[in-house]
Formats: C-alpha cells, structure tokens, sequence
C-alpha cells in the first residue's frame, strides 16, 4: 500500500497509520468528483482539483468524527507555511511545474482558503450554494480559474476579488495587530464624581524617582515646609477639591441634555478605541471577543471592506456594556494570522515545555518509528497482570 494505513505485523497500529489510512481513502474518493467529472487541467493547475479535493476530504473528516486531526483545511495548520520564508514560497496561481512547496501550496493553502471563504468570509449556507453550483455548471466541463472564481462570485452575489487576489496571487500572510487601545468612559458631568475619578486615575501612576528620593531623606525638609508663610491658595485647597459652583455648572450641562442623551450618559457603558495594523499585507475581516470580569464573551464581526482605502491601519470604537478584562483578536484562529502575539490585550505570556533529560528511545507516541501506542498497552496489560499474579 504505497499511501501507507497497513498495520504492523501483529495487528496493531498507530494513530497516524489509522488516520492516514482514512484520509487517502476520502481523499481517493473526492478524485472521482475532483478532476474527474468538475474536469479541471491538473498539470496547468493542481490546486484545482488537489486543493478543492482536500478542502471536501477536510469536511468530509470532521464530520466523521468531530476531533478528527486533520492535517489540511483548519487556518491554524497553514500558519507556520504562509509566515515561512518569501523566497520559497509560489503564489497558488503560479504553473505546477514551477512551485515550490507543492504540498503546501496545492493541497493545503487552497484547502484553507477555501475553509476560510466558508466559516469566516461568507457563511456556511452562502459558500455551500455557490459552491455546489460551481459543480453543477461545470460538470463534464474544462473549468479554469476564473470559471471558478467567476461563479463563486456569480452564485453568491459576493464580491470576492480582494480575496482571490491577496490568497491566491500573492504570497502575502495574515498577521494583523492590535496597535493601539484606548479604554474612555463617558465623562459623568458630576464634578464630585469626576474628582474621584481623577484622584484614583492618579493613585494608580507610579511614584516619580526624584519625589520618592527626596522623601526617603534626599530633601529633609523642603521650603514650603520650613516657611508656612510661602503657601497660598494653591498649596492648601485640596487637588481634588470640588466647589459648590463645579457642581452648578454641572447640573446646568445636565439639565440641557436630551432624554436620549441623558440616557446614554447614565448607561455606564465603556468605549474602546482600538486602532489595527495589517503587518502581513493580507487583508481579513476582524473577529474582536471581549471578555468581561463575571465570565461572559461578547464577540465583534467586522467585514474586510474595512480595508478597502488599503490604509495600513484602522481605527474602530467598540462600545460594550461592562469593562472588559481581556481583549483577543481571531478568539478562534480562524483567520490564519501568524502571530497571535500581537492579538490580545492585555498581553500575556504563554508557557511552554523543554525536556530536561533525554527522550526514551524505542517509543513513538505518534507512530513514527518504534513502538506504537497500541504495542505499548499490551505490554503495559501484560505487566499488570504479572503484577497481578505475583
């Protein structure tokens, strides 16, 4: 079996002989629809019947088993490739004879476009209808490119060059940033209130150097404290000091405020400022989650033609009911970005493992050489019931 899924001698297997074995099994049989009867030209084009055949063989697994660890089709897997080195990376659109990477650039990156265009671009429902008539116009017909990307658009009523261009003639990747977050609140017009606010926004700064030395004995007395007859009105009204004529004035504003206005200056809501920067060059629609203190999510959908100036960055408010304790960028990597880094707010770090000593030998988890898990539980069987029996 030159594709690989046969069993070891003994009868037993590894999990990546079993699922290697399914998926070349799928896979084979997604050919009898890709190139075979939607009869595109494989030797000009390869992604045309390689890629949409993973992208299917990519569904038709998860829908055999939920967990199924596909190799192709999830944005997640193509990250490492399309973040990789430009000079041995082809564009999708470049002739089979002449791309680097070939399973990568026709098999897996037009899978993962295609994954994308259908969770993320348009919809489930959207793809699949443009999709399927895709197939059926061009069944026991020589479609190209174009007859693809033409009817994909045709179908749906979407207009998609921006897609097909940055996926599929550039080799440009996703990895857009949040740059920069401004969290505002609305200013209540309650001087009292606004006191506070100041007082504990300037609580929260770190002590200046020189202040915080000359305190700890630099300056054992400073001159106004030498000679109280250097103070005036500015040294002994409090800072945060609020007059009764503040709290008037404020009044005044308020009384003048609509009812609608009124309302939302009452809300409580929070305002966030979030400016994004396209670092990769592939444009992308932002998914933006808040997280709140009590656990709740809140996820923001904003299409790509938000970058349709081609502006390196964005700006965009988002306006949530609650403060959010956590900002993230793609929650569920779904746009390919490469660098997660960049993506959530506050930052955080993320642990990760090294092996102090040397690894066992003779033993592959994953069934590339050596024992295989299934070995290994017999073995672990047959101890147990030495065990046992003793």
């Amino acid at each position: 079996c030159f594709n690989g899924g046969r069993p070891a001698e003994d009868g037993t297997y590894s999990a990546r002989t079993k699922h290697g074995m399914i998926s070349v099994i799928i896979h084979e049989v997604g050919h009898n629809f890709f190139p075979m009867i939607i009869n595109s030209d494989e030797r000009q084009w390869t992604w045309m019947d390689e890629g949409l055949n993973t992208f299917v063989q990519f569904l038709t697994e998860k829908e055999f088993d939920r967990d199924y660890p596909s190799r192709r089709g999830s944005a997640r897997n193509i990250r490492e490739y399309m973040g990789g080195d430009k000079t041995r990376i082809s564009p999708i659109m470049t002739n089979s004879e002449s791309i680097y990477q070939f399973g990568n650039n026709a098999y897996g990156k037009p899978a993962t476009a295609l994954n994308i265009l259908r969770e993320t671009v348009m919809g489930r429902d959207l793809f699949d209808h443009a999709f399927k008539e895709y197939s059926r116009r061009w069944a026991f017909k020589h479609p190209s490119p174009a007859d693809f990307f033409r009817t994909m658009e045709d179908a749906s009523g979407v207009d998609l060059d921006w897609f097909w261009r940055g996926w599929f003639y550039t080799t440009d990747h996703v990895d857009i940033a949040m740059e920069d977050i401004k969290w505002m609140q609305m200013d209540s017009q309650n001087p009292d209130v606004e006191a506070a606010f100041r007082e504990a926004s300037d609580a929260r700064q770190p002590e200046d150097i020189t202040q915080l030395r000359n305190a700890n004995g630099g300056v054992p007395q400073s001159y106004l404290e030498a000679d109280p007859t250097l103070n005036d009105y500015y040294t002994t009204t409090g800072k945060y000091e609020v007059l009764e004529l503040d709290r008037q004035e404020g009044q005044e504003v308020l009384d003048g405020l609509s009812e609608e206005d009124r309302t939302l200056l009452e809300s409580g809501k929070q305002f966030y400022e979030i400016t994004f920067r396209n670092v990769g060059g592939l444009v992308m629609p932002l998914i933006v989650e808040f997280e709140f203190e009590d656990g709740s999510r809140d996820v923001r959908h904003i299409p790509a033609e938000i970058w349709k100036m081609s502006e390196p960055t964005v700006t965009k408010v988002f306006v949530t009911e609650q403060p959010a304790v956590r900002i993230m960028l793609d929650p569920h990597m779904e746009t390919a970005d490469v660098d997660m880094g960049n993506n959530v707010w506050p930052p955080r770090p993320e642990p990760t493992r090294f092996e102090a000593y040397k690894g066992r030998r003779g033993y592959s988890r994953y069934g590339s050489g050596g024992e295989n898990p299934m070995q290994r539980a017999r073995r672990n069987a047959e101890l147990n019931k030495s065990e046992g029996g003793e």
